[in-house]
């Protein structure tokens, strides 16, 4: 029986699915949400989250597995609360597990910690990648061997407030009619534990190859950034936060910038939404997340893929998440 549109797994509550195929199955990377009912505010303070269970699927088919805890915040030094939406790759015969949380003074920071296995346990470097800051690290390795680091994300919480390299805890969002903020993307060295330069902005452009706009809520930037290639064009997508589209802009470059194109994943029953794509078996998926599972609690999500598909000049056609 196909597992597609229904959970993934029911016996804990899964988030901000990233999904990669690794020797022939695939391995979804989420966060943790958990069994507890907090108050919603702008920093995020209801997702509590401390460790990583990855999850992993023999065929599209299968009973998805979980292989338990790959990595716990006890175990992380430099951490202090908060391991939210995490991402992986292989590289040099390792797995990189990617993962961003507060550091010890409360500033979110991304972290990486290696394993000898897709599914772990993975050790965690002693102090966060250098350079880096804020949410969500999504990292993609070209065709070339290079990988990229794309990251940032909550407006209200996060985004505005590292926009000049350095935390400004005073920082306002853009005025109406200004550019958005944007998301960052860095190339990794070829330890995958450090950046090679500075970071750069994800720029992202309307259809008349001017930015997006603070308050063009349906397509700016909120969080939830992901990365693929298709037929030789780079796709970003990410969620718009307010409005709750999963959308995507392309690009013939991996650092942009980027044109907005549409939405992939109108909204689900919850604030969040936060997904990832894959190929696998010579077709697309998209794994994403909804509150279904919880009747609708912000932060009790669970895990869920669908078929996405391609028109012929490669946009992609949106799905609406409930209807079949």
């Amino acid at each position: 029986m196909s597992q597609q549109r229904r959970p993934l797994v029911k016996h804990i509550f899964t988030a901000d699915p990233s999904a990669h195929v690794f020797d022939g199955k695939i391995y979804i990377y989420p966060s943790h949400d958990l069994a507890e009912d907090l108050e919603h505010n702008d920093n995020g303070d209801e997702y509590q989250m401390t460790d990583y269970h990855i999850l992993s699927l023999d065929s599209l088919d299968a009973e998805c597995k979980d292989n338990g805890e790959a990595l716990h915040m006890r175990d992380v030094k430099w951490v202090s609360k908060q391991m939210w939406a995490p991402d992986a790759a292989y590289k040099n015969g390792k797995y990189y597990l990617f993962f961003p949380a507060r550091d010890k003074e409360g500033l979110f920071r991304i972290g990486v910690a290696v394993g000898d296995k897709p599914e772990g346990p993975f050790k965690a470097e002693d102090d966060y990648i250098q350079g880096t800051c804020t949410i969500d690290p999504a990292v993609f390795v070209d065709d070339d061997g290079r990988a990229y680091m794309y990251y940032g994300g909550l407006w209200g919480g996060q985004l505005e407030k590292w926009q000049n390299g350095v935390y400004e805890p005073d920082a306002q969002e853009p005025a109406a009619g200004q550019p958005a903020a944007c998301s960052f993307v860095a190339e990794l060295n070829d330890d995958m534990k450090s950046i090679k330069g500075e970071p750069m902005k994800v720029v992202i452009l309307d259809e008349n190859g001017k930015p997006i706009t603070a308050d063009d809520e349906d397509r700016r930037f909120f969080e939830a950034s992901w990365m693929h290639k298709y037929n030789d064009t780079y796709y970003f997508s990410y969620s718009t936060g307010t409005t709750h589209y999963i959308v995507y802009a392309t690009s013939k470059s991996p650092t942009g910038p980027f044109t907005y194109r549409g939405r992939i994943l109108e909204p689900v029953v919850g604030w969040t939404t936060h997904h990832s794509i894959v190929e696998y078996q010579g077709k697309w998926y998209l794994f994403y997340h909804d509150s279904e599972l919880s009747n609708g609690k912000n932060n009790q999500r669970c895990v869920k893929f669908t078929e996405i598909k391609y028109n012929e000049d490669g946009t992609i056609q949106t799905i609406k998440p409930y209807e079949e």
